[in-house]
């Protein structure tokens, strides 16, 4: 020291021996020239902040700190004594943030020390009671808008405020077939997209009696669903391939009319070919009754392309049937019609005693142009002009 009194490893010793000795004020200075001699070394920066926080000095801990974590920005005690200065001065948010990185860096810690278990005990603790706070005071603060606010305008900022407070997801388009670019990935659409909706719930009690009718027969022609053909490897579908758990009757299927279908519930025929179906030769539409028999589900999937709509009316629906489309759940309801984006991860649960029964059908996605229609219908048509000998089913 003598020759050369910048030495940061000897400066650090003096410095320890100080604060062993109980006195701060000189380790603090051996401490601030250890870290000046070599920046680059973060436990110097640490012991200066220790020095620092035992002499109650916030604003001088919080730098040497922050210095620390410039060398290393997950340098795993700088980050705890940073999170508890700010805990220790009621600066939650940023205590909430430092906690929330610590946590992040633990994750994979499958054997944390007694002392780091403690840390991480306490910083869970910490950023949960902050989020139950945050989510209250969300609630609470929104809660006059949303109830001013329109069923479109509320869904979408209850959704924001949900994915923000970390208690939903948000779901992206995931299209088996055909994808149109840049639609809006909504998961279930606005009614006003729908003007027409109003006009078929008012037909449930006609098309329910002419389901009970059906139904009422040993010959009622339904088939399953899923049928994949043999030799498919094991996939999500396997339980219910060739299983009534999932029957459908179709009234129409891949654009084609089964007539004898529509005879045997042609008031029903009748009101689904006088809506604005999707009509797309060999492709759309498709209507047909579904049936979800007890205690069944249907697992998370997605659909074929976005440019159609699913409408689903409930007809024969027990109570604890459910439907989830992406981050929402919904229950079904006799009489009450949605829609939905179907290349949205969505799902659907009976768990009650009884089947469940709903009318299905397509029609065009609501972003869609009338233009675009048009020019999705000649793609479709030029396409299945090249392959003449290939079904054009998607």
């Amino acid at each position: 020291m003598a020759t050369d009194p910048n030495l940061p490893y000897e400066l650090n010793e003096f410095g320890l021996a100080a604060l062993e000795a109980g006195k701060s004020d000189e380790a603090i200075q051996h401490f601030r020239a250890a870290a000046e001699a070599d920046p680059s070394l973060a436990t110097l920066w640490m012991n200066l902040a220790k020095a620092h926080r035992l002499l109650g000095d916030d604003d001088a801990e919080r730098a040497a700190l922050e210095q620390a974590l410039a060398i290393d920005q997950f340098h795993l005690m700088a980050l705890i004594r940073l999170a508890e200065l700010h805990e220790r001065r009621g600066e939650n948010g940023s205590a909430t943030d430092r906690w929330a990185i610590f946590l992040g860096l633990c994750a994979q810690n499958s054997n944390p020390t007694p002392e780091l278990a403690a840390m991480i005990a306490h910083a869970r603790q910490f950023v949960e009671q902050r989020r139950h706070a945050l989510a209250a005071a969300v609630d609470s603060g929104l809660a006059a808008a949303l109830g001013a606010a329109s069923e479109r305008d509320r869904r979408r900022a209850s959704a924001a405020a949900d994915h923000m407070l970390g208690r939903r997801r948000l779901f992206t388009n995931q299209c088996h077939g055909f994808h149109y670019p840049f639609l809006p990935a909504d998961e279930f659409f606005d009614r006003e997209h729908f003007p027409w909706l109003a006009r078929l719930e008012a037909a449930t009690d006609v098309i329910r009696e002419e389901l009970e009718a059906i139904l009422a027969r040993p010959d009622a022609g339904f088939s399953p669903y899923i049928d994949m053909p043999s030799g498919t490897p094991r996939n999500l579908w396997s339980e219910l391939d060739h299983s009534l758990d999932w029957g459908a009757l179709h009234f129409w299927r891949d654009g084609e009319r089964i007539d004898a279908v529509c005879k045997r519930a042609p008031r029903t025929a009748e009101l689904v070919e006088s809506l604005p179906l999707a009509r797309i030769p060999g492709r759309a539409p498709a209507v047909f009754f579904s049936i979800l028999k007890a205690g069944k589900t249907i697992p998370p999937h997605t659909g074929v392309t976005n440019i159609r709509t699913i409408v689903h009316l409930p007809l024969i629906v027990p109570e604890d049937c459910v439907f989830r489309v992406g981050g929402e759940t919904r229950q079904w309801r006799e009489g009450e019609a949605f829609a939905f984006d179907d290349t949205i991860e969505h799902e659907a649960w009976n768990r009650s005693k009884r089947d469940r029964a709903v009318l299905i059908l397509d029609c065009w996605n609501p972003y869609l142009s009338e233009d675009e229609q048009a020019m999705i219908l000649r793609l479709f048509e030029i396409s299945s002009a090249q392959r003449p000998d290939k079904p054009v089913r998607d």
